[in-house]
């Protein structure tokens, strides 16, 4: 059997700054480090934080008053940064660039007179924290359906953003639909789109085309791992979802001759070699990465006195 590595795979700049901050924030002030939400959506990365002295809450009302908190890189609503500050919490955001990006994005619009319209999927992490970051009302949709059932009331002030983790071809139906219901249609420029689930995509489908079974190293409840599976579903060969590789299972590489990895933008790459490993162990012999350019894209981390960072000050006259 041959092995073929997707390139790129693995870590993004949003992922490797957020825990980069928290790691930060251990060697400075030590044990315990509150942390709203995973992280990052992978259970390895948040049982190894864990071990070192973070303590991951889903609500604000578990952080003792005063303590530091670090809000993760899917980002959060404004009630959230507002309820934060009457407890006098000592925070970090976390929160990943591009959806930064997003959130002020939301809030232009708004600012501009506009309806908005969320692409994402109910209940993500992010899409809560986007949608709770406009002081007004965000229509969510996820398919071409629920864009025929919009019902907003001025159609010729409509706006759009997308949840980060989905690629282009995620999102080319829902907004093709919202251009015909709203013919003065504002969003964001191909551009926007989060370069690591696009490039992600893009390597998967490349990859897809000489494989016979796709294995997808990620998180369940990771978006951007499980929209790598369905693509490689969408080419017609197995493509499985695992979180390492004790979620392999033998009877799958039955008649398979060439298998492809790839690995969510929150998994880390320790989880792929493991996966190797035992397939190595079954035999596998030939391994290698697919062409392709490896990112270089970084994030600086914040600027926070609590990372011993200056905060960016008026320059003195």
């Amino acid at each position: 059997m041959e092995l073929v590595l997707a390139q790129p795979r693995g870590f993004c700049a949003g992922v490797v700054r957020a825990i980069d901050i928290v790691d930060l924030a251990l060697e400075i002030h030590g044990a315990p480090i509150y942390v709203l939400h995973e992280i990052v959506h992978n259970h390895y990365v948040v049982d190894n934080l864990r071990g070192k002295g973070a303590i991951f809450i889903e609500d604000l009302d578990e952080v003792p008053d005063g303590s530091i908190t670090i809000f993760s890189a899917h980002g959060v609503a404004n009630k959230v940064e507002e309820k934060a500050k009457q407890r006098n919490l000592q925070v970090i955001d976390a929160t990943c660039p591009l959806v930064t990006k997003v959130h002020l994005q939301a809030q232009r619009y708004h600012k501009d007179g506009y309806s908005i319209v969320m692409i994402g999927h109910q209940g993500h992490v992010e899409v809560e924290g986007t949608i709770g970051s406009v002081d007004g009302p965000v229509y969510l949709v996820s398919t071409v359906d629920d864009v025929a059932a919009l019902d907003i009331a001025d159609s010729s002030k409509v706006a759009y953003v997308t949840q980060t983790t989905l690629s282009i071809d995620d999102t080319k139906d829902v907004i093709e639909a919202l251009e015909q219901r709203f013919t003065d249609l504002q969003g964001p420029a191909l551009s926007d789109i989060c370069y690591a689930t696009q490039n992600r995509q893009n390597a998967v489908r490349d990859l897809s085309d000489n494989i016979d079974l796709l294995l997808v190293v990620g998180a369940s409840n990771s978006s951007n791992s499980n929209r790598l599976r369905e693509v490689g579903a969408q080419h017609d060969i197995p493509a499985y979802l695992i979180q390492d590789a004790n979620a392999l299972n033998k009877e799958w590489f039955d008649g398979i001759e060439k298998v492809g990895i790839t690995a969510g933008a929150s998994a880390p790459e320790i989880l792929v070699a493991g996966v190797i490993e035992k397939l190595k162990q079954w035999g596998v012999h030939d391994v290698h990465d697919m062409e392709g350019e490896p990112e270089s894209t970084t994030f600086r981390l914040p600027k926070s006195p609590l990372l011993n960072i200056p905060v960016k000050t008026t320059a003195q006259v």
